[in-house]
């Protein structure tokens, strides 16, 4: 049996969070997609993706996930990824997208995550 998904954006102060719930899969990552680009769109650049309740993520999900980084990194922001579910974490883990992605366990971790400044570089 097929699982749905929903998604859901809000603004937090300092970041827009995309919220997801269900599975992340061929079927529903244009929904997800839409959402990403539309807040992108509106010129956020503190992106939080919440995947706290989504246990199931395909290739055409990271593709999604990918694409929202690209975009808000390019726009000069940052994005941070929820999760914390081992079949979702296994998946980034194993594309090395874990730490491209900012996945951080929690909510706040993310928040703080897309909120802190980038580090000074040596010029």
């Amino acid at each position: 049996m097929a699982v749905g998904m929903t998604v859901s954006t809000r603004k937090d102060p300092g970041c827009a969070i995309v919220a997801a719930s269900g599975d992340v899969d061929i079927s529903t990552s244009p929904d997800l997609r839409e959402a990403l680009a539309r807040v992108v769109a509106e010129g956020n650049r503190a992106v939080v993706v919440d995947l706290s309740a989504v246990k199931f993520i395909d290739s055409t999900g990271l593709g999604v996930l990918v694409g929202a980084f690209t975009a808000v990194r390019n726009a000069g922001g940052r994005l941070a990824v929820v999760n914390d579910h081992s079949a979702v974490i296994k998946v980034l883990t194993i594309t090395a997208l874990h730490e491209v992605l900012g996945v951080q366990p929690t909510l706040e971790g993310a928040i703080a995550a897309v909120r802190e400044p980038e580090p000074a570089t040596e010029p």
